[in-house]
This record gives C-alpha cells, structure tokens and sequence, in this order.
C-alpha cells in the first residue's frame, strides 16, 4: 500500500482550534463495521450503542507540560525542547528546534538557572538525549516552566490546562494526549459503568510513534518509534473475562488499541505486563483483542488514520471523512469523535 492511498481533502477551517465548551457535546459519528449507513450523534449517544457486559478501554497516561523553552548557555540562541520520554533518573529523549544549533556537549539553560540541561546523544529518530539538573523536583518544574505540548495545527493558546487531559489521566509521561478520551465527563462515566459496562485504564504514554509522520512511500517500510505501556493483572483479568462471557472490547483511542494489540496472544487473551511497543497497525492486520473504537478524526497519510482503516476498511473510512468533511465535522485533537463498532 502507497501513502497517496490515505490521503484527503481537508479544508483548514475544519480543524478545531480548541475544545467544546462541555466535553460530550461534541459530535459522534457511528462508522459500523457491518453494512449498516453512517450515523450523525452527539457524544453523549454514546450510551446507545453500549450494552451490559462491554467494557470500554481507557488509556490513563497524562500529558506533561513537556514543551520548555531555553537557551543555549554559549551563545545565548533560543532553543526549543519537547520532551518525549524518560530514558534514566534525569536523562530524557526529546525533540529540539532548532536541531542545526543542538549538538553534543551544549549546555542548556530553562527558567534562568532553575534547570540546566546537557545534550548527551543524538537518537536514531533524529532526536537528542538530554541530562537535566534541577534543585526542585523535575516535576515541579516542569509546572512552573513548561507548557502543554499542544500539536503545531492548533494556533490558538489554550485557556485551560486541564481540557488537554483526559478526565480519568493518572500517571505523568506523556508527550500529546489521547485524545478520544477528551470527550468525556465523570458523569457521562458513570452512567456507563451504571449500565453494566465495565470501565478499565492500561497505560500508554504517548510519544513520537504515535504522531510521527510516515516518510516512506510504500507504508510498510515505515519504523514505529516506541513508547512505553503498562496493563495491570486485574486490567487484564477483567478484559479477558468480558471476552469470555462474550462482551465487546471497545477501546477508547488507538493508544489503547496499540496497547491492548501489543499485549493480546494468539488465543486473544490480554497478558498483564509492561515494556516499549513499535507496534505498527494497518489494513490487513488482524485484530486479536478489540471489537469496536472511540477515535476522532485524523490527519491525512497518518499512522492513526491506517489504524482506523485496519479496522473497519480503507475506502469505508475514506467515505466517512468525505461525508465528515461535507458535514463540518470539527477534526483533530480537540474534534469531534468516530464510533467504529
């Protein structure tokens, strides 16, 4: 498959440049697998299409206010890091802009001699490896001097810190959110859980293979970067049971798919555990774990949108953007949803 094969037309005004005013009232689109037509809901209609003994999915990493803007300590030049993942104790991989004036040995400066950063190494994705020194906790600074990592579409400072986290986000690590789970209130949550279905968080935290660009014109020749991800015992013993007593394993986001695919055997049982996944999923892979996705709209020749096509078909998909596009959908991380189900 050639990368031209998940391209599409999208107009700039249909990416949202921040968030609804309430989570669940953005729209939702319902893609189904079958040969039933689209359907144009509301987040909340959600619960239509759920039924006791399903269980949703959810990737419980938070974002890091991992974007910090420094100096060079030698020249004084402006520099640009995004943190990607924690590699040791101090040592992070990230992104640096501009990367020309980032070489090995520089020192860094953050927030006027709060946090010095030295580059060690260059990565293979062409990112560097930084050692940081810090008197307060790196988190704690990360507060004080970081912003949120919000992705180069969005133009428009965010008001609020908390609208790029999920509701249900625990475990700090991640570089971008998981975005389909934006869409989500604790009341909307637990009318779910009030229907019987069951709700369980994995763990994946988000970095550069998820939003990376494919440079390879043939897609199978494109390298994941990996990210970490983590399901607990009970995480896995709950999924499993749900797929023995025949409910549906319906994932919030294609982190938890990622997550949930990396961790299911051949038989299609979750095995509890952690580790790095480069998992990489598009059509014709077969799904081993999920049967249905809470996703939003993608970007053109992206690795998501060559997820969602896996699971439900390329050219269904493709029809549902046009018709998304047609419609206004709103598109991206602060977008409408998609239920493929």
């Amino acid at each position: 498959m050639k990368l031209i094969d998940f391209d599409y037309h999208l107009p700039e005004q249909l990416i949202a440049q921040e968030p609804l005013e309430k989570r669940d009232q953005s729209r939702l689109m319902v893609v189904h697998r079958d040969n039933r037509p689209l359907e144009h809901k509301v987040f909340r209609d959600l619960v239509e299409y759920l039924r006791p003994g399903d269980v949703l999915v959810m990737n419980e990493s938070k974002v890091l206010p991992a974007r910090i803007y420094g100096t060079k300590t030698s020249t004084g030049a402006k520099i640009e890091v995004l943190l990607l993942r924690q590699i040791a104790e101090r040592r992070w991989e990230a992104l640096v802009k501009p990367g020309k004036k980032a070489r090995v040995g520089d020192m860094l400066d953050f927030g006027e001699g709060s946090m010095t950063g030295s580059i060690l190494d260059h990565t293979e994705a062409g990112g560097r490896i930084i050692e940081f020194s810090h008197r307060e906790p790196f988190l704690q600074v990360l507060e004080r001097l970081g912003t949120m990592p919000l992705p180069p579409y969005i133009k428009k400072p965010l008001a609020d810190r908390q609208r790029y986290q999920t509701v249900y986000a625990r475990q700090e690590g991640s570089a971008a959110a998981p975005t389909a789970g934006l869409h989500f209130t604790h009341e909307l949550l637990d009318e779910i859980r009030s229907m019987g279905v069951k709700t369980v968080t994995v763990l994946l935290h988000v970095g550069l293979g998820t939003f990376r660009p494919v440079q390879t014109e043939d897609i199978e020749q494109h390298v994941m970067h990996s990210e970490y991800y983590e399901i607990a015992p009970q995480a896995a013993e709950e999924i499993n049971k749900a797929k023995e007593q025949g409910g549906r394993v319906i994932a919030v986001g294609t982190t938890s798919v990622r997550t949930l695919e990396t961790a299911g055997n051949a038989k299609g049982l979750v095995l509890p555990g952690s580790g790095m996944t480069d998992i990489f999923i598009y059509p014709g892979y077969k799904f081993k774990i999920i049967d249905g996705l809470i996703t939003n709209f993608h970007l053109p020749k992206s690795t998501l949108l060559m997820l969602v096509s896996a699971l439900a078909g390329r050219e269904k998909i493709l029809a549902a953007y046009r018709t998304a596009v047609q419609e206004k959908y709103r598109f991206f991380s602060f977008g409408d949803a998609m239920l493929i189900i």
